[in-house]
């Protein structure tokens, strides 16, 4: 070992490399048939690099030219890799990998466990292109709905009962055995949609309205009590459904089918969507 300093301390540093003239100029530089840089941390960073450069050089920075990897991070305990950024322009991200030919940019794998796990308080993942998948999809939420315009939207709430209006928008349903319902809001209760179709950020005044699948939806007993199979139709009470009592009068009116009972009054039951 051509270097060997031993320093103690709170925030020593035994070695330090400083390089501020030109471009590309390197402050630390290892070359070795072993290993060209080591740096062992008792209580912190074992290796710590730092970057001021403004077009695009590296705190850290790993190349192999012989066929092996570039970075490596282990851990036994905790993170192996770790990449973090509070930066706003240019695209920036926490970890970036980008293969230059055909091959792939990231790749997780996991023996039992999961691969790649996503968080956001906003959007978890984006993907631009297509997706392949070999295995199978699992949702862990309950319907498949679509985006569509509402009339008075702000008012309208998740399990109303929703009918084509004139203009190409929804609103919601005012009469019995209506033959232009399309389904009912989306996100009421504990059934909240496993799929989002025609989902539009920008603009507003859209909900999802479940098309298929379980949702929760307002219901009225008082024109008759709802028995678990009952199929439902749109009722005189505004949003609501009801118990169908004619079924040749409700072809083409049907809504689904009740998944819980309801004897009186007013309520918000599970259904299962059945348009027809």
């Amino acid at each position: 070992m051509a270097i060997n300093e031993t320093v103690t301390g709170n925030d020593s540093i035994a070695i330090t490399g400083t390089a501020s003239a030109g471009e590309r100029t390197v402050g630390v530089k290892g070359v070795g048939d072993s290993v060209g840089v080591r740096g062992e941390g008792k209580g912190w960073h074992g290796v710590e690099g730092i970057s001021g450069s403004t077009i695009g050089g590296h705190g850290v920075f790993g190349a192999n030219t012989a066929g092996g990897t570039g970075v490596v991070g282990t851990s036994t305990k905790w993170i192996g890799v770790y990449g973090e950024t509070t930066g706003v322009e240019n695209g920036p991200a926490g970890v970036w990998g980008e293969h230059k030919g055909a091959g792939i940019g990231v790749k997780a794998i996991s023996n039992t466990g999961v691969g790649l796990v996503a968080f956001s308080n906003g959007t978890a993942a984006v993907f631009q292109g297509d997706v392949e998948v070999t295995g199978d999809i699992r949702l862990t939420n309950a319907d498949c709905a679509e985006d569509f315009d509402i009339c008075e939207a702000d008012l309208i709430e998740p399990g109303t009962v929703m009918v084509l209006g004139e203009e190409g928008k929804l609103q919601q349903s005012q009469k019995a055995y209506d033959k232009r319902v399309a389904g009912v809001v989306s996100g009421a209760g504990d059934c909240k949609p496993g799929i989002v179709l025609d989902k539009q950020q920008s603009q507003s005044g859209r909900k999802p309205i479940a098309l298929l699948g379980k949702v929760f939806c307002k219901v009225d007993a008082q024109y008759g009590a709802i028995e678990v199979g009952d199929l439902l139709t749109t009722s005189p009470t505004p949003g609501h459904a009801m118990k169908t009592d004619d079924p040749v009068k409700a072809l083409g009116a049907m809504i689904g089918k009740a998944l819980r009972p309801l004897s009186g009054g007013r309520g918000l039951i599970p259904i299962l969507i059945a348009l027809q």
